[in-house]
């Protein structure tokens, strides 16, 4: 009879089970397999392991397997801006795995880590104080400030409208307590991306994005223009999102006042059409891909702010949401739920005014749809 884990060997596609046979990592190809068939994990929570001074970045896993295998926790490790690594540094750390843990690296976990699969409970120390010497840090975990990721911005695309890899280090250094001591009711997320074509899901998956956009008009070379079917572009401009766009007389176009910057038409012609030049970036709150209440995506909080360095008011706003979160969050509640829990508005009368953000029509998704007028206590004589 055929084992469940050799099912998962067969056909054409690469297979994670044959990876862990080539590692050596047998303990865990027979305990996956004895999960397959009992039809449960056999892994539970490993408690409180780490390294002495930190308090997240190792995902503890026992199994209830000892004889099989009796560990297999996980390092989460900060990954470099925009994921560049040099390959001597890489094999490194590969070297420094297949010592001390499985030799399994996950490239990269869902908040951008570069994860470290499979180390027994007394490798921790050595294992993180190896990778120390290489200038590896261990990421978030639990409720703190997860490890940042953003795209590779202006090192490798032109539509980029921020520099995401310079903001990514710098709000990595300043949230780096938050990121290795959870104090938080629950994750905090941030994800940074170029341009709204949002590469690193942020718009999805972050607490708090930062999307590069752009406020002036789509930059349009007539010309250019003209080398396109205008079969395609007639087609491009009635699948805008919000019938923006108009083409007559071989001339393309953009109420800019009704365009959104999705990015569907620069992506389409991308040698006629370029992003404005007032650049910065559009910021929302609250994000989640899953939860007790279901996925959110975020919600816009500021529709255009300029991100220049040193992020100054950037960082406030970031600062001013968590402390107001850290207040009146529930256990893991995610600050997008606790927003829905509140309500958008008293978020705003409660955050908004005292970091000076008012509200704007972008945060709306439809018109009222009834005539009664609320008013906070004390705006009314």
């Amino acid at each position: 009879m055929t084992r469940p884990v050799e099912e998962l060997e067969k056909g054409k596609w690469p297979s994670y089970v044959t990876e862990w046979k080539k590692a050596g990592y047998t303990g865990l190809v027979e305990i996956y397999n004895k999960a397959l068939e009992d039809k449960r994990t056999h892994f539970k929570h490993g408690g409180m392991v780490g390294y002495p001074g930190y308090d997240a970045g190792v995902i503890g896993r026992l199994s209830d397997m000892p004889e099989v295998l009796g560990s297999s926790h996980i390092f989460r490790i900060i990954e470099p801006a925009g994921w560049f690594y040099k390959t001597e540094s890489l094999r490194k750390v590969v070297d420094v795995w297949t010592k001390y843990g499985s030799g399994l690296l996950n490239f990269h976990g869902a908040t951008g880590n570069l994860q470290l699969v499979g180390v027994e409970t007394e490798n921790i120390e050595p294992a993180f104080e190896a990778l120390a010497k290489l200038h590896y840090d261990f990421g978030g975990s639990g409720g703190d400030v997860r490890t940042l990721a953003a795209c590779g911005g202006p090192a490798i695309c032109e539509y980029s409208n921020i520099d995401t890899l310079d903001l990514y280090q710098v709000l990595t250094m300043r949230f780096i307590e938050d990121i290795h001591r959870p104090r938080f009711p629950y994750k905090w997320k941030i994800k940074i991306s170029g341009c709204p074509n949002d590469c690193v899901a942020a718009t999805a998956r972050s607490d708090f994005a930062v999307i590069g956009n752009f406020r002036d008009a789509i930059k349009i070379d007539q010309d250019i223009l003209k080398e396109y079917p205008e079969e395609k572009i007639l087609k491009v401009v009635n699948k805008c999102p919000t019938s923006c766009m108009s083409y007559e007389n071989g001339k393309l176009d953009i109420d800019m006042g009704n365009c959104t910057r999705c990015m569907y038409c620069i992506n389409e012609f991308p040698k006629a059409l370029r992003p404005g030049d007032d650049k910065g970036a559009t910021i929302l709150i609250g994000a989640r891909a899953r939860g007790r209440i279901g996925a959110f995506l975020g919600w816009t909080l500021i529709p255009f702010i300029k991100v220049e360095a040193p992020y100054t008011r950037l960082i406030e706003i970031i600062v001013g949401i968590q402390d107001w979160w850290d207040e009146i969050g529930n256990p893991k509640e995610r600050v997008g739920e606790a927003i829905y829990r509140i309500g958008f508005g008293k978020f705003l009368f409660e955050v908004g005014k005292k970091l000076g953000i008012d509200p704007v029509p972008q945060m709306i998704t439809r018109p009222r749809a009834n005539p009664f007028w609320f008013y906070w206590p004390g705006e009314v004589e």
